[in-house]
């Protein structure tokens, strides 16, 4: 008669099998070592955004400014508060609006009037730590004058 002992099982051997423990402190290094690439990214990422979204709000201010000085009726105070009226709906600070040519009133149909508009990237940052640093960013629109 076969007796069976409880840690065999037919011809098959039960062995305790022992996984090799990961030590505690690897993964305390690997957060420690990757930690600071993760949160530089995000604040790339978040930095870069900004960026675009002031470029975008350049733009659009130029293009709106540009389109009231095409109109018959246009004065440099109405362009001035157009564009400044974009850059204030999407907190844009410390931009500034030129138009050329200044006295674009007297300008015949087929000429061309340009708005530019720049703001510094510092001061329009969402991160303390602008990757940016000291840059402008500028946007230009220009069109000619219709009848």
């Amino acid at each position: 008669m076969e007796t069976t002992s409880p840690k065999t099982r037919g011809n098959a051997i039960m062995r305790r099998t022992s996984r090799p423990r990961k030590p505690r402190g690897v993964a305390a290094a690997e957060l420690a070592v990757c930690l600071p690439i993760v949160v530089l990214m995000v604040l790339g990422t978040i930095e870069a955004c900004s960026a675009l979204f002031l470029k975008q709000s350049l733009t659009a201010a130029a293009y709106e400014g540009v389109r009231t000085a095409i109109t018959p009726t246009a004065t440099s105070s109405a362009v001035q508060a157009s564009c400044n009226q974009i850059l204030a709906d999407r907190k844009i600070k410390n931009a500034t609006v030129t138009i050329k040519p200044t006295a674009f009133a007297n300008l015949k149909p087929g000429e061309f009037v340009a708005i530019t508009v720049s703001a510094p990237c510092a001061s329009n940052s969402l991160v303390p730590v602008t990757f940016y640093r000291g840059r402008t960013l500028t946007a230009t629109a220009t069109m000619m004058i219709e009848n």
